[in-house]
């Protein structure tokens, strides 16, 4: 055996032996810590997978929304590229949605995607992938390497494209690359560190210092770009100073600030005429890492009334390419708000008044059902400060947003973009990165059907996720939006037993339908949600939500 040694680029190499493609590719893995690999395989990708070395670990999902889903949590919990690997047509098709997902939530991710053997690729072989543009612009970056010795380049390139442009960045990888010989005489065409500024230009600073100087009544728009320790903290230092109320976006993904904090001023609402109305007080709104506006139903009309002016500060530049705004600046939001703390004079004031969550409800009545809030004031109630939230119960997301409170980074987590099959998925993978954290999943029981698979991965590698069902026993949000038309849904009710599901994937399942049963099983799980290495699902009957305003 070949006595083993390093390149200047830390690639390893065995002196004296032939190195391969797939063995030049997993020194990328070693050197980017793209380490755990997600996958539901195909035949495309044995040459690829079979025999991996021991340092590399093999996540396995049945169907590839979860194998993106928990890539995606995974990834947004260790602010890190995680690496997927999926099966050519028919793993990539199904994988779309969940890319969109990862493009929308900013989730950074290394996607190879198997290919037919490239010596018949123009014969259109059994498996053969019309690649190129099947998940659409959603990838931020894709390449199919014109060469097998351009694989391993092409790899460490869809890293640095997936941290730049934080999203899903394809490399298509023919199954016999891996077995070519590698060019160790020859760079990769793929930088070796790169290094993103994270200063602040005085000129762009001192703009938005006179922005906000020149306002009588400033207020804080806060969204899922400044979901980070360092933007929170900047953050409640500006608020204090300017002594502004801070919203958070509508339909965010993340939470941009601590919603305990008593200059937190709740949410903005979806619609055009109510953000007018919500925003209408206020003569200058600074928007940090959101878009201006998110919303869903079409509605007439300004953002805002004519007078109020916007600022928005924002590291994605298609966010701030698109934002009506005066004044933008395109730069790291933690690194602005530190600096614009320094610069605008303190205000004074009186504080607006703080957020307060509902109520909690009074407990049904013999033979009433229980309602989403029972659940959703239960959860608040016993939930540690440091517990990871992931949503995906669209018809009582209001009421979760208004009960469950995000207290420290990371404490709220949704997809962005609508897509439902992602919270089991999420949830699981970001246990798996933060096994130290609290993990609850709130799912309504037809989102949970979309990623119903992602509860085997959850139970096979012992992720002590908690998973809350709320079963109100079909697409109650639908049947909302249908009596706004004021006209009868075609779609019937339905009824599935999803702990049965559960338990048919191997995850334990409770199914609870009183109050007494509800607070008996949140006592006895949430003390155990740090240390527990075996999920639960709860599938909880609860009357469907009657009304819906996002």
């Amino acid at each position: 055996m070949g006595e083993a040694a390093t390149d200047r680029r830390g690639r390893r190499r065995d002196l004296g032996l032939e190195t391969n493609v797939r063995d030049a590719a997993f020194d990328v893995f070693r050197r980017r810590g793209l380490t755990t690999l997600f996958s539901n395989p195909g035949s495309t990708e044995v040459p690829f997978l079979a025999g991996l070395p021991d340092e590399l670990d093999f996540v396995l999902a049945l169907h590839e929304g979860s194998v993106v889903g928990l890539a995606i949590g995974y990834a947004i919990a260790r602010a890190e590229p995680a690496l997927v690997v999926l099966h050519t047509t028919a793993g990539l098709g199904n994988a779309v949605g969940a890319l969109a997902t990862a493009r929308v939530n900013r989730a950074p991710l290394v996607v190879l995607v198997g290919q037919q053997d490239r010596r018949h690729l123009v014969f259109e072989p059994f498996l053969t992938g019309k690649l190129e543009g099947l998940a659409g612009e959603y990838p931020v970056y894709a390449e199919q390497p014109v060469r097998a010795q351009e694989l391993p380049g092409a790899i460490e390139r869809a890293y640095h494209a997936a941290v730049i442009a934080r999203g899903p960045a394809l490399v298509i990888a023919p199954m016999d690359d891996w077995d070519a010989r590698a060019e160790e005489e020859r760079e990769d065409a793929a930088a070796g560190r790169v290094l993103r500024a994270a200063s602040v230009d005085p000129e762009a600073v001192g703009a938005l210092a006179a922005f906000l100087e020149s306002a009588e009544t400033p207020a804080i728009v806060v969204g899922a770009g400044a979901d980070d320790a360092e933007a929170w903290s900047a953050l409640t230092e500006l608020a204090e100073r300017l002594v502004a109320p801070v919203f958070q976006e509508s339909f965010g993904a993340r939470a941009g600030f601590p919603q305990d904090h008593p200059l937190f001023a709740g949410f903005l609402p979806a619609d055009r005429p109510r953000l007018r109305e919500r925003l209408a007080a206020y003569d200058a709104i600074l928007v940090v890492g959101a878009p201006v506006f998110r919303q869903s139903p079409y509605a007439a009309g300004r953002f805002t009334e004519p007078e109020t002016r916007i600022a928005l500060v924002s590291d994605d530049p298609a966010e701030v390419a698109r934002s009506p705004v005066e004044l933008a600046v395109l730069a790291p939001p933690a690194a602005v708000c530190r600096e614009l703390t320094q610069r605008v004079p303190a205000r004074d004031g009186e504080p607006p008044a703080p957020f307060r969550s509902p109520r909690r409800p009074v407990p049904p009545a013999p033979g009433e059902q229980l309602r989403a809030g029972h659940v959703l004031a239960a959860l608040a109630e016993r939930l540690p400060r440091d517990a990871v939230v992931v949503e995906e119960a669209p018809v009582d997301r209001p009421e979760l947003h208004e009960r469950l409170l995000a207290r420290e980074p990371l404490g709220f987590l949704s997809a962005a973009m609508g897509g439902l099959g992602f919270a089991l998925a999420g949830a699981t993978g970001v246990r798996m990165a933060l096994p130290q954290r609290p993990v609850v999943a709130v799912v309504g029981d037809g989102s949970s059907l979309y990623g119903i698979q992602a509860l085997w991965s959850a139970a096979h590698y012992r992720v002590g996720a908690l998973f809350v069902i709320l079963s109100n026993g079909g697409y109650a949000i639908m049947d909302r939006l249908a009596e706004r038309r004021g006209l009868e849904p075609p779609w019937p009710a339905f009824d599935v037993d999803i702990a049965a599901l559960a338990r048919a994937f191997g995850c334990p399942a409770r199914r609870i339908s009183t109050h007494d049963e509800l607070m008996d099983a949140l006592d006895d799980v949430v003390p155990t949600l740090t240390s527990r290495d075996e999920p639960l699902l709860l599938d909880v009957a609860i009357a469907p939500t009657e009304t819906f305003e996002p």
